[in-house]
């Protein structure tokens, strides 16, 4: 290895870098990248620090000076403006004519001569003069007549100390011994709604208006108006393929199916086509462009799902055979996850030796799609395909087009979340599912935003799914949908649910298991919106919430605070300047109502300790004038088991309770 003992500079501990620069970063366009980086050199020399960052584009790098900090430390930021990649490193090198003016004022107040320490910065900015440009030139020029003429040791160090001048040496400094951190790290940068979501998942043919009718995309375009009223942005679709009718299942996931059961969207594939088909009850290929394009109006984008797997009536098994596997019987090989066996679904050979041209077609099927309108795909089970096929498939789809957000459904060990988010899924589904307790909920949280997970791991939070009905949905009745709701929609600046099921409190399960009783991915089901109970306008109330704070409209800057309760989580968001500040007080317990007090960090929020303050909470409209850091608060399962408080720093009139904005 090649060492050029003149470059003194160390520059370590970078900050972000994902496993060493393998994986990108993740931003939104407009988003900050902040960098660190630990920079230092041998002896007492000054040193000097610039990020740099570029499109991959951009022939010339853009140069940010690191700002100094302690025990070394640098900082410095850019704004990721666009989407798409951007790359970043850091320079430094030793700083000598910093280190000259320094020592030069040292030296004059220690009364020693500095005679030959003038002769010193003069050679430094006759070198750097040379490098300038042909008006800087002349006025460094001028700083040298003005060092060399002046008699006053007083006067000298004050020109060497001018501000201008050391701009000017900034800009033409010495770089032949500058030293490269060596990697050019990446930025992924997406659009906002790969940060600031809100899903609404609901299976297209229980969409019909009619009990025991099969829906189609019309009964979609119906119900848009509904969906955009309660709030949400995305409308999910499960698979809306033809289904296999080899091995389809029944009711209940039985593996008997009647004449009329219609199967699971998930065993995609038949006579009438496969993943780049639409079921014909469901309607034609032009229906489905109609409800994108309808969707629009209502500020909603269609995502669809994403599912390599194939019925064995999929066109696939008779074209292309050597995509599956082939037991020595010659039968092929059913998905299975033992001691389950999943008989309607194949599961694609990805050691194929034709895995390319796998590869390949099954990039086609996003693309087709992205053809027609669809910019965000749910992604089922990702964790059981290859991640070097993921890693290729995101990096080739989102070169072209730089807008599409993948959804990562994967359910399974940390290590392999972790990892998929790394290669390049936007979004990722997590384990708020199964986290009740205040202490689970705050360490997940803690670990998701305050870890370096918060650089490349976007949470999304669903209180339920087709798949999942947790206890705490199925024991703790209408508060319990209450509390999951507001959890993951304060929490999280992303989250979905799957409804009807969870606006109606849907609580019937099979039998020990967290699975639905009469679930819809095996049957038709018909559902009134305007059931007893429903959450309708406590839903709509929540996302009009989230839509109108910015607060809320990230995840990173949750932060906990104490409460004297165990069933009482409080945490608190705020924008970067303090405009904005949500409060956010959940009772954890269903059954009961809990009460205490609530610890307000009110100096962090620039709140004098002895003003009160007002309160304003979004969800029942109540205004509370606090004071000081403890505060009472008093939540009820049977009403609202929350409060989502909007901070008014001060009052103006506290006798009528007028506040400022």
């Amino acid at each position: 290895m090649y060492i050029d003992g003149r470059k003194r500079v160390v520059i370590e501990n970078v900050k972000p870098e994902i496993d060493g620069g393998r994986f990108p970063i993740k931003r939104v366009a407009g988003e900050k990248v902040v960098v660190t980086a630990d920079i230092f050199a041998d002896g007492h020399d000054a040193v000097w620090a610039n990020l740099l960052y570029k499109r991959p584009c951009d022939s010339r790098w853009k140069e940010i000076p690191m700002k100094a900090g302690e025990n070394d430390r640098r900082e410095a930021e850019f704004i990721a403006e666009e989407m798409g990649t951007y790359l970043y490193t850091i320079e430094g090198g030793i700083d000598s004519f910093t280190t000259w003016q320094k020592d030069l004022r040292k030296k004059f107040d220690a009364n020693q001569d500095i005679r030959v320490d003038i002769l010193t910065g003069i050679q430094y900015i006759t070198d750097s003069s040379q490098r300038a440009s042909a008006d800087d030139q002349k006025t460094l020029l001028a700083y040298i007549d003005l060092l060399k003429t002046e008699r006053t040791g007083q006067k000298v160090v004050s020109i060497a100390s001018r501000e201008e001048l050391g701009k000017l040496m900034n800009a033409y400094r010495d770089r032949r011994f500058a030293v490269n951190y060596g990697k050019e790290l990446s930025v992924i940068v997406d659009r906002k709604k790969a940060i600031f979501s809100t899903w609404y998942e609901r299976f297209p043919r229980s969409c019909s208006p009619e009990p025991g009718k099969h829906g189609t995309f019309m009964d979609c375009e119906a119900i848009l108006p509904e969906i955009a009223k309660m709030g949400f942005d995305v409308f999910y679709l499960p698979p809306i393929h033809p289904i296999g009718r080899t091995n389809r299942k029944g009711k209940n996931n039985s593996p008997v199916s009647g004449l009329n059961d219609v199967g699971s969207p998930w065993a995609i594939g038949s006579l009438e086509g496969g993943h780049k088909s639409v079921h014909p009850h469901l309607g034609t290929p032009e229906d489905f462009e109609r409800l994108i394009n309808k969707a629009r109006d209502y500020d909603i984008e269609i995502a669809m799902d994403l599912a390599y797997q194939c019925s064995p009536d999929h066109p696939y098994v008779a074209e292309h055979p050597e995509w599956f596997k082939w037991r020595p019987d010659g039968s092929v090989q059913h998905a299975e996850n033992p001691p389950k066996i999943y008989e309607d679904v194949l599961p694609l050979n990805f050691e194929t030796e034709q895995w390319r041209q796998l590869w390949d077609e099954l990039k086609s099927i996003v693309v087709f799609w992205r053809e027609k309108g669809i910019r965000i795909f749910r992604v089922d089970n990702p964790h059981t395909k290859p991640f070097s096929f993921w890693e290729w498939l995101i990096r080739e789809v989102k070169g072209k087009y730089p807008d599409v957000i993948f959804l990562s459904e994967a359910f399974t060990r940390p290590t392999v979340m972790n990892y998929l988010a790394k290669l390049g899924f936007t979004q990722s589904y997590t384990y708020f599912t199964w986290r009740n307790t205040k202490q689970e909920l705050i360490g997940y949280i803690t670990e998701l935003t305050r870890t370096e997970r918060r650089e490349y791991f976007r949470p999304n939070f669903w209180p339920n799914t087709p798949d999942i009905l947790p206890e705490h949905l199925q024991y703790g009745g209408r508060p319990a949908f209450m509390i999951r709701l507001l959890l993951a929609a304060t929490l999280s600046s992303s989250y979905g649910i799957f409804g009807p099921a969870f606006e109606l409190c849907v609580s019937e399960a099979v039998p020990g298991k967290e699975e639905y009783l009469d679930s819809e991915k095996y049957e038709i089901r018909h559902w009134n919106w305007d059931g007893p109970g429903n959450l309708r306008d406590f839903i709509a109330r929540v996302n009009r919430i989230r839509k109108e704070n910015p607060a809320l409209q990230t995840t990173d800057n949750v932060q906990f605070y104490e409460t004297d309760n165990d069933y009482i989580l409080f945490y608190g968001k705020a924008t970067e300047d303090l405009s904005q500040i949500i409060l956010v007080a959940v009772n954890l317990d269903p059954y009961h109502t809990r009460s205490g007090y609530v610890k307000v960090p009110v100096s962090a929020f620039g709140i004098d300790i002895g003003h009160p303050y007002l309160v304003h909470d979004l969800l029942t409209d109540g205004r509370y004038v606090w004071q000081g850091e403890k505060n009472y608060v008093e939540l009820r399962p049977d009403s609202i088991p929350a409060h989502i408080f909007k901070v008014r720093k001060r009052l103006k009139r506290e006798a009528d309770f007028d506040y400022f904005m």
